[in-house]
């Protein structure tokens, strides 16, 4: 019943990274608000930062059209060399991609009037040198746009595992949830904190959410991106010989509660796991 708990992903295999567009469902709701907000220009530089397998860069590149010149910045080659191959499938010519770290940008001062970042902004080793590098690189008055998911993101998961570990006698471990929430996805006053900190003017924050919804814990628990990009985050909570009781509870606990609702008049059934998230739009100041 715990067969997840034995995947193991390699982001660096062709393979996996071949068929990572598939699981887009989790960047386009963020992509789609960031590409709203977007104020569209010609003849302007723009920065994606953490730009993964391209989106939303190509598309932006796509929208601001040949007089623009979009760059992209993440480290992670794998995923670079799916970037370049659909730019090149799509013959989309004003982007140029560069593996290198957010926190130590080669740039000069002062070089874009647009920086965007979908989800990726709290995904980096340094918020405090991310921000300052956005700054340094962007001119007066650039724009800057980015998304996060909130600090409440799958709070219906991790309300089980706190429920499952108090259970098992193992609540010494809550902590680690904390702290593994907290340094993904900071409280969203400390991040506006942090912008403005940084030189950036916060014009608005937009507010939306997404479910995830499965049929019941087991779906959730085998989906292929839940597996790559949640799973190993969760099982380090706690000690390996602990891991197969505490995710069996846990998967049985979302899997009574599918079942409850189920037998219920509410047309959504099943299980489901909330994504908040906030898109930020900033000006430099």
């Amino acid at each position: 019943m715990t067969d997840y708990l034995k995947n193991e992903y390699d982001l660096d295999d062709p393979s996996i990274v071949s068929i990572l567009d598939e699981c887009s469902y989790w960047s386009a709701p963020f992509g789609i608000r960031l590409l709203d907000t977007v104020r569209y220009k010609r003849n302007i530089r723009a920065l994606d930062i953490g730009f993964g397998l391209g989106f939303p860069l190509i598309e932006l590149a796509m929208r601001l059209g040949s007089s623009s010149r979009i760059y992209g910045i993440d480290p992670w080659h794998a995923g670079m060399e799916r970037a370049r191959w659909k730019k090149e499938i799509m013959n989309v010519q004003n982007v140029e991609l560069i593996r290198g770290l957010a926190e130590d940008m080669p740039f000069e001062d002062s070089f874009f009037d647009l920086l965007v970042s979908n989800n990726g902004i709290n995904n980096v080793q340094s918020l405090s040198k991310t921000l300052t590098e956005c700054s340094r690189v962007a001119k007066p008055g650039a724009q800057f746009v980015f998304t996060f998911n909130l600090e409440e993101t799958f709070i219906e998961f991790y309300s089980v595992y706190r429920a499952v570990l108090r259970a098992l006698g193992l609540q010494e471990y809550e902590k680690k949830i904390d702290t593994h929430i907290y340094s993904k996805r900071l409280p969203l006053t400390e991040m506006k904190t942090a912008v403005e900190d940084s030189g950036f003017r916060v014009i608005k924050v937009h507010h939306d959410r997404f479910d995830y919804r499965f049929a019941d814990g087991t779906a959730l628990l085998n989906h292929f991106f839940i597996k790559a990009a949640f799973l190993p985050a969760w099982k380090e909570i706690v000690p390996p010989e602990n891991a197969e009781d505490v995710f069996r509870s846990i998967e049985a606990e979302m899997n009574r509660t599918a079942e409850e609702y189920s037998k219920g008049k509410d047309a959504r059934s099943g299980y489901a796991i909330c994504v908040p998230f906030a898109t930020f739009d900033c000006e430099k100041k």
